[in-house]
């Protein structure tokens, strides 16, 4: 380690650690994060679904669904009901993984794959012309044969990652059905098991296993203990290895962790440094205290799944809506707020309304999602939580102009229920996705229209 020689030993204050822990905390909790999700899957057998509910398998291997993801979902915030999920981990510890990339037709598809910064290592999707067939994710010092058939070797450097299939799905019954034989054909597993075939297996009838509290309370999962935090931070710091120009930082990193080894002061001082920046990390939950101000109080972010050393984005994201793709992948917009900065509530009612030729500019499909204030799905009588591409049903204004509503009673009007999202008698959330967007959003010439008080 640069500099441990002249940095192991010298007399360390208290509040000096607890300083340096609440830089580490807010630094590393989303590699913690990934961390502690890994030492999870490590206890499945195979792969399956936690609970019945969310996709799982072991370290190099994926479980897929092969409808929407369920409302009662607790692993990762704000899901997405237009496409059918798969998720897994990686562990660098266990060899490379082989991903089976099946023939999607002109359906829209994505892997996303991160490594545990969560930054993205791969292209592999619709908007790339990924071709069918077979691809390797390995470690960077894997030093192993390239066996015959695999396409290309997508590399990272962390110790841990994450595999996230998504499939594009019309909410149809005719598609619902249309879509099990191509997700069957949809697999991640070791590369020992590799033999040059198409592995098929029948996602539709999978084992379940414990979820735990993966399907438990109103908020996500509690990924990271500020209690336990340091407990598994030395480790955190050997699996990702420093980006050019932060190698002093994990040297003074370490310096407190070596401090704490041998003096009981310290090692509390840290612990109570993540209870105190843990309330700091809750604040940039709330969508309206990140990303970066659009029109009419929405926020984005441009640097998904690409943080590098923007900490804040990268903490921030990975607390509010962990997992988001890259900008080119998908455009994320947020908003707490109506159009003069009031709260989101569902008592009362907002509309959302796109001019003719206004929806969001997109190669691959768009949505309104409503997530209650913990930013998971608000259960409904209709089982709704998301309007876009994916319905068929929608109703346009006679000057081609589409008008959703948001929150209050559910209107009695036939047409004016197809446009309508429930939201829970309470705080909550919009969240606006463009996947494969265009140009226009990309530049930030397309902004999304202001949801509006109108009861």
């Amino acid at each position: 380690m640069s500099g441990s020689d002249a940095c192991s030993s010298p007399k360390m204050t208290v509040d000096y650690a607890r300083t340096v822990g609440n830089n580490a905390y807010l630094w590393g909790w989303p590699m913690v994060n990934m961390h502690n999700r890994r030492t999870l899957m490590e206890k499945l057998p195979e792969p399956g679904l936690l609970a019945g509910i969310v996709p799982a398998g072991p370290p190099g291997t994926i479980g897929m669904l092969h409808n929407y993801i369920r409302p009662e979902e607790r692993v990762v915030a704000c899901p997405n009901q237009d496409v059918v999920y798969g998720f897994g981990v990686l562990d660098a510890e266990r060899g490379p993984s082989v991903v089976q990339v099946p023939d999607f037709d002109d359906r829209f598809w994505v892997y996303q794959v991160v490594d545990q910064r969560t930054d993205s290592f791969v292209e592999l999707g619709k908007m790339y012309g990924t071709a069918p067939g077979f691809y390797l994710l390995a470690h960077t010092s894997w030093d192993g044969d390239v066996p015959e058939g695999i396409t290309d070797v997508f590399r990272y450097d962390t110790r841990n990652g994450v595999v996230i299939p998504r499939v594009f799905m019309d909410d149809t019954p005719h598609d619902r059905e249309a879509i099990v034989p191509l997700v069957n054909r949809i697999s991640v597993y070791p590369l020992t098991e590799f033999d040059g075939t198409t592995k098929i297996k029948d996602w539709t009838d999978v084992p379940t296993f414990g979820g735990g509290n993966s399907t438990e309370g109103q908020s996500e999962t509690q990924w990271v203990d500020p209690e336990t935090y340091f407990e598994v931070f030395g480790d955190v710091l050997d699996e990702v290895p420093p980006l050019p120009g932060e190698e002093a930082l994990y040297d003074w990193f370490r310096s407190v962790l070596a401090a704490a080894e041998g003096d009981p002061a310290i090692a509390d001082a840290l612990r109570q440094s993540a209870i105190e920046t843990d309330v700091v990390v809750r604040d940039l939950f709330e969508f309206r205290n990140i990303g970066i101000p659009v029109a009419h109080n929405w926020t984005t972010q441009r640097n998904g799944a690409a943080f590098g050393t923007d900490y804040l984005s990268r903490t921030a994201i990975g607390k509010s809506n962990i997992f988001v793709n890259t900008p080119n992948e998908t455009a994320y917009y947020y908003q707490d707020l109506d159009d003069i900065g009031t709260r989101l509530h569902g008592s009362s009612t907002y509309t959302v309304r796109f001019p003719a030729g206004q929806l969001p500019p997109v190669k691959g499909f768009w949505s309104l999602t409503v997530y209650n204030k913990h930013h998971f799905f608000h259960p409904n009588d209709l089982d709704r939580y998301s309007l876009g591409t994916k319905n068929q049903t929608l109703t346009y204004g006679d000057d081609g102009s589409l008008t959703l509503t948001v929150g209050g009673a559910a209107p009695t009007d036939p047409k004016e229920l197809a446009n309508w999202l429930p939201a829970p008698d309470d705080e909550f959330t919009v969240y606006l996705r463009a996947y494969w967007p265009n140009q226009e959003i990309l530049a930030g010439r397309w902004e999304p229209p202001a949801v509006t008080n109108v009861l």
